[in-house]
């Protein structure tokens, strides 16, 4: 399936690179990262360990990124936008209204990325990528299982 334009990689690797500086540069304005903005989204859906976040977030962000998933999730804390309780984490009102405040920040750039794709191309983008994940290894076991991780 080669073809004389660039390969698949470059794009995968390009895509993600400018997404997470779109995201970057909107999430830094308020003060944290797209990893704990991921943190936050997830703790919507009730109380996490570490662990738990850690694992759920595995996937988009590599082992060399700065910070371990401890470190990020005691700042959200320590700003007041997470509580820990009996090694439970959970957003708290100032999270939940931080995190709402952000999401039409994430709505311009989602939509920005997804302009002039149709919802039919999208869904097959996404097929064919969750097919070819499956093709090198990836599976969707009780161990990772797939989920819609907000964040793209």
């Amino acid at each position: 399936m080669a073809t004389e334009e660039r390969p698949i990689g470059f794009w995968l690797k390009l895509v993600d690179q400018l997404v997470d500086e779109q995201f970057g540069a909107s999430f830094e304005e308020h003060g944290l990262t797209r990893r704990q903005w991921q943190m936050m989204n997830l703790l919507t859906n009730g109380p996490a360990t570490g662990p738990e976040l850690s694992d759920q977030l595995r996937p988009f962000f590599p082992p060399v990124e700065t910070g371990t998933s401890a470190e990020l999730i005691d700042e959200l804390v320590d700003s007041g936008w997470v509580a820990v309780r009996d090694g439970q984490y959970s957003l708290t009102e100032l999270g939940t209204r931080s995190l709402e405040n952000l999401r039409g920040a994430v709505e311009r750039i989602r939509d920005q990325l997804t302009e002039e794709v149709s919802e039919e191309e999208y869904t097959a983008l996404v097929s064919v990528l969750k097919r070819m994940a499956g093709n090198l290894g990836w599976s969707e076991t009780p161990e990772r299982p797939a989920q819609d991780t907000p964040g793209m």
